[in-house]
C-alpha cells in the first residue's frame, strides 16, 4: 500500500515492561512504511526512578515524548498497561491523539483484581518458583527489579482506590480507538473490554486467537497487519 505520507505511531510497553518489548512489532510496522517512536517508562528498563510513580506520571511521560518529539496527533499503540496510559492521556487532552490501539489492557480494578495480580509480584516467589522469569526482570531492568515489583504493586492498589479512568472520563475521548484482547487471556476480560467500547463514541474491538495476556504469545504478524490497517485506514 502506497500512502502520500508517512504515518506514525508510537509503542507503549506494559507493567513490569521496557521498549525492548515491542522491537519486532516495531521492525514489522516500520517494515510497513510506518515512522514508530518507543521510550520506556521511568523505573523501566533501566530507566531512572522519579519522585512519582504510576499511572498519572506516566501520562506526563508520554505528553512529553510527544511534544519532545513535535509529533503531531500521533497513533498510539499501548500493550496492557500502556494502553491505559494512552486513555488516561486522551481522555486529559482532547485533540493530543490520533488513534490508540490496545491489546490486553484491564479496567476493571478492584480489591479482588488487585490482590490477585499482587501476589504475583513477589520477588522472592519469583525467584524461587520461576527463576527464570527472575533472571528476565533482573536483565530487562538492572538491580532494581524487586523495587520495580513493589512499586507496580502500590500502584494497582493507586488504581483501585482512585480509579484514574471513571466512565465519565472515558466518555470525554474521541479518539478513534481500536481495543484488542487475546481469546486466552486470563487477566483481561471480554465482558470489561466491551463494557469500555461501548462507553467510547468512536471505539471498534478485535480479538487475536491463540493468545494470552503475555505478548510473547501474540501472533505479531497479524496484531501489526490490523494496527496499520487501522491506523492508515
Amino acid at each position: 500500500m502506497l500512502l502520500l505520507f508517512m504515518e506514525n505511531i508510537i509503542l507503549l510497553h506494559g507493567a513490569l515492561g521496557s521498549s525492548s518489548d515491542l522491537e519486532t512489532l516495531s521492525g514489522k510496522l516500520k517494515q510497513k512504511g510506518t515512522e514508530v517512536f518507543s521510550f520506556s517508562f521511568s523505573g523501566h528498563g533501566k530507566t531512572n526512578f522519579q519522585n512519582a510513580f504510576g499511572i498519572t506520571r506516566f501520562s506526563q511521560e508520554l505528553e512529553s515524548f510527544i511534544n519532545h518529539h513535535h509529533l503531531k496527533e500521533p497513533n498510539i499503540f499501548g500493550y496492557s498497561m500502556g494502553g491505559y496510559i494512552a486513555l488516561h492521556l486522551a481522555s486529559n487532552c482532547p485533540g493530543l491523539i490520533g488513534k490508540i490501539i490496545t491489546l490486553g489492557t484491564k479496567f476493571v480494578w478492584n480489591e479482588d483484581s488487585v490482590a490477585k495480580e499482587i501476589k504475583q509480584l513477589n520477588a522472592e516467589t519469583i525467584m524461587q518458583k520461576v527463576p527464570a522469569f527472575a533472571k528476565l526482570l533482573r536483565e530487562k531492568h538492572g538491580p532494581d527489579w524487586r523495587h520495580l515489583l513493589e512499586k507496580t504493586g502500590d500502584m494497582m492498589k493507586e488504581i483501585s482506590s482512585s480509579q484514574p479512568l471513571t466512565m465519565e472520563k472515558l466518555k470525554r475521548i474521541n479518539t478513534p480507538t481500536l481495543f484488542g484482547i487475546a481469546d486466552r487471556d486470563q487477566m483481561v476480560s471480554v465482558e470489561e473490554t466491551i463494557t469500555v467500547l461501548k462507553t467510547l463514541p468512536a471505539a471498534f474491538m478485535f480479538m487475536l486467537p491463540n493468545g494470552k495476556h503475555q505478548l510473547e504469545s501474540i501472533n505479531l504478524n497479524l496484531l501489526s497487519e490490523i494496527i496499520f490497517d487501522f491506523i492508515t485506514g
